[in-house]
């Protein structure tokens, strides 16, 4: 999980455009390339240092004489642009430049962070059908198949599911999920994921797997 980037030092880079006039933009935007590694940040540090380097040109150009209406306008722009523009898009991204993460990191954490909260749901739905089956076939857990508002991070009932549910569980097939409903209805149910590999004579591999998304309300 990405955590609350630091205030102090965030904050200085981020009004670096203002306290500097925008000469130091082009640099900071640099720096926000190089720590993100990303493309855009440096394409808008090239073009913050190209409008920088026009409005010096364009002054020293028209040092000694009259300025014409069109440079005049362009200096204006070469002058503010990094310096207000600049200062309002910094402290736009000062947040993502400042994250822990680098952006093709933050996919993998999230999908991590994801994870571990279906399995914690799932840990939940078991220890609430535990102590109150009852209650777990009223909210019908570990049926995907019927309208249901309880999240139970993707438990399927092998001792109520329908095949086609089933044989949606990792490393199952329609032909084992079929075997499994045919030794349910003759044994009644199951206790366990070992009983449903012993009683279905399941492959040793797939124990682990209905273990974790497997549950056997009775």
């Amino acid at each position: 999980m990405q955590q609350r980037p630091s205030s102090a030092p965030s904050y200085l880079w981020a009004l670096a455009p203002l306290y500097t006039c925008g000469f130091g933009t082009p640099f900071s935007m640099m720096y926000a390339a190089i720590r993100r590694r990303s493309v855009w940040y440096g394409l808008a540090s090239a073009g913050y240092a190209t409008a920088t380097g026009l409005w010096i040109y364009l002054a020293e150009l028209y040092e000694a004489t009259e300025v014409p209406v069109p440079a005049s306008v362009a200096m204006v722009l070469c002058m503010l642009g990094p310096w207000l523009i600049g200062t309002v898009h910094s402290l736009a991204v000062r947040r993502q430049v400042f994250g822990d993460a680098a952006p093709y990191e933050t996919g993998n954490e999230q999908a991590i962070a994801l994870a571990q909260h279906r399995r914690a749901l799932r840990q939940q739905a078991r220890e609430l059908a535990q102590h109150d089956p009852v209650m777990a076939r009223e909210l019908r857990i570990g049926r995907p198949d019927l309208p249901r508002q309880y999240d139970d991070g993707g438990l399927v009932d092998v001792n109520r599911a329908p095949a086609p549910v089933i044989a949606n569980l990792p490393g199952l097939t329609p032909a084992l999920a079929e075997q499994i409903v045919r030794v349910r209805d003759q044994v009644g149910g199951f206790v366990s994921a070992e009983d449903v590999s012993a009683a279905a004579s399941l492959p040793p591999h797939l124990t682990a797997d209905l273990a974790e998304y497997g549950i056997f309300l009775p």
